[in-house]
């Protein structure tokens, strides 16, 4: 074999990770907290869409081989088949891609899951921006296409201790619920914080007089790299972590987005239809209209490469989100 093809690299869009190289991390929250879920109750039960591997259900498949069921790559069948078990007094997870999910099958989670009030818990991987390879995987618009659909939860995490912590709350939601899963080695911020997962709360980490961050998902990660980074510059910036995106917690929001601070919402997610749009819509129905500025991806297909590229092409990084407040401020 010649040196050439022994060094042979891997392409850049398998840089997958969104944890710094310093990050504290763990393995497979969501596989885990299912684990022990379904230790506590006998009707908890797995399914995958040929994704197990992918979307840390494998986890769970291990520990419960007689009630995991991998039903191929067929969403549509996936969820079908998850209202039917629901129906009978079981509480599916069906794990897959986010893109697959509201893509491909939102039918079947509308008129079998969410019009009869079944549970049925989605755990959906690669959300938004969490991967490089392009928009075929990229969920960027996911949040927009469901945030319309009656009776259905949507939660975003921000860590491995929100995932694991949201678990068990989804399997007591009466209706279907939807998750952005964070997967594999996903990083632990959120034990500093004194952080409980409220299903529909919102939760003020950190209090600031200047700008007040306003962030779901793993943008809850960088909101908080940022207000440290603008704390050096003088900048008081507070962080309000939204794990739960419907119902949202509009009565916190509102009450913390008063006054002359900066308001900045912070997503991993289109734009158009998100976190921004639904706070924005919510305080002008309220009668409390805000400018807001919204730091999101944009409203087109990214392209394909390395993570930590493209969250700096993109407005996701911690850099940019700090030059980005900045200019906020200066205007």
């Amino acid at each position: 074999m010649s040196d050439a093809k022994a060094k042979r690299a891997t392409t850049s869009a398998m840089i997958a990770s969104i944890a710094d190289a310093d990050q504290r991390r763990s393995a497979a929250p969501f596989g885990h907290a299912l684990v022990a879920l379904a230790e506590e109750r006998s009707e908890v039960v797995g399914l995958s869409a040929d994704l197990s591997k992918y979307t840390d259900m494998h986890v769970f498949a291990e520990a419960h081989p007689e009630r995991f069921f991998q039903m191929g790559m067929a969403e549509q069948a996936l969820f079908g088949a998850a209202a039917g078990m629901a129906e009978v007094g079981l509480v599916p997870f069906a794990s897959t891609y986010s893109v697959f999910a509201t893509r491909r099958a939102y039918d079947f989670l509308c008129l079998d899951s969410a019009e009869p009030g079944l549970n049925v818990n989605v755990v959906a991987a690669l959300p938004g921006l969490t991967t490089g390879y392009g928009p075929s995987h990229q969920a960027t618009e996911d949040v927009a296409i469901l945030r319309g659909m009656p009776n259905l939860t949507i939660v975003d995490p921000c860590d491995a201790i929100d995932i694991a912590q949201a678990v068990p709350a989804l399997a007591d939601v009466p209706g279907p619920t939807y998750m952005r899963l964070l997967r594999g080695n996903v990083p632990v911020v959120l034990d500093e914080y004194d952080y409980r997962f409220a299903l529909g709360a919102a939760a003020e980490l950190r209090s600031g007089r200047d700008v007040i961050l306003i962030s779901s998902g793993l943008m809850t990660m960088r909101a908080l790299e940022a207000a440290q980074r603008l704390a050096e510059d003088r900048v008081d910036a507070g962080v309000l972590h939204v794990a739960t995106l419907k119902p949202l917690d509009l009565d916190t929001i509102g009450r913390l987005a008063r006054g002359d601070r900066l308001v900045v919402t912070l997503e991993n997610h289109t734009v158009i239809g998100g976190l921004g749009e639904s706070i924005a819509a919510g305080l002008a129905f309220a009668g409390e209209p805000r400018n807001i500025v919204p730091i999101a991806l944009p409203d087109e297909f990214l392209a394909a490469g390395a993570l930590p590229t493209l969250h700096d092409r993109y407005g996701l990084s911690t850099d940019r989100v700090v030059e980005r407040v900045k200019q906020a401020l200066a205007a």
